[in-house]
């Protein structure tokens, strides 16, 4: 592992970890969703009440000033943030149309495109081949699964249902 390596790996976690540590900290304070209520022929809703407009913002201020903080430019981590909302959207894209609930947990599924987006599409600016950016997926998961049953155990984050 490099330190190119590292740091993507650090970046995508801050990314990720930042709306969860801001929903700790506002509770339900400004937890406007993003799809905004709205339901698809399925009658599910497009993403649902947890993903919000403050996580995202969270998400795109945090690892912009980790980047800065750690000597790269704000507009890497924004990139890196942009890639993780969008596998993290995309996931509960379908785990709503598998009418799955909000907050339910679905391994791999959970972990998967929020980290293989950004390291995919970072890949070249921090010196990765493809099997780097597996690995990371690989670690980013196991990162995430530990953290996730932590954080439940400590009642950060609520089971859904």
């Amino acid at each position: 592992m490099t330190i190119e390596f590292l740091y993507l790996l650090l970046f995508i976690i801050i990314a990720n970890a930042a709306p969860i540590l801001i929903r700790a900290l506002l509770n339900d304070h400004l937890n406007l969703a993003v799809d905004f209520g709205s339901k698809l022929s399925d009658n599910n809703r497009l993403f649902g009440a947890a993903k919000t407009w403050r996580g995202i913002f969270a998400a795109l201020g945090a690892a912009s000033m980790a980047a800065w903080f750690l000597d790269y430019s704000w507009e890497t981590g924004f990139l890196i943030a942009i890639y993780a909302i969008v596998g993290d959207l995309l996931s509960s894209f379908i785990k709503r149309r598998l009418a799955m609930t909000a907050s339910s947990s679905a391994p791999f599924l959970d972990q998967v495109p929020e980290s293989f987006f950004p390291a995919f599409m970072m890949m070249h600016a921090f010196y990765l081949e493809i099997s780097s950016v597996l690995l990371l997926v690989l670690v980013f998961t196991i990162i995430d699964m530990v953290m996730t049953y932590i954080l439940y155990h400590w009642r950060v984050l609520r089971r859904a249902g």
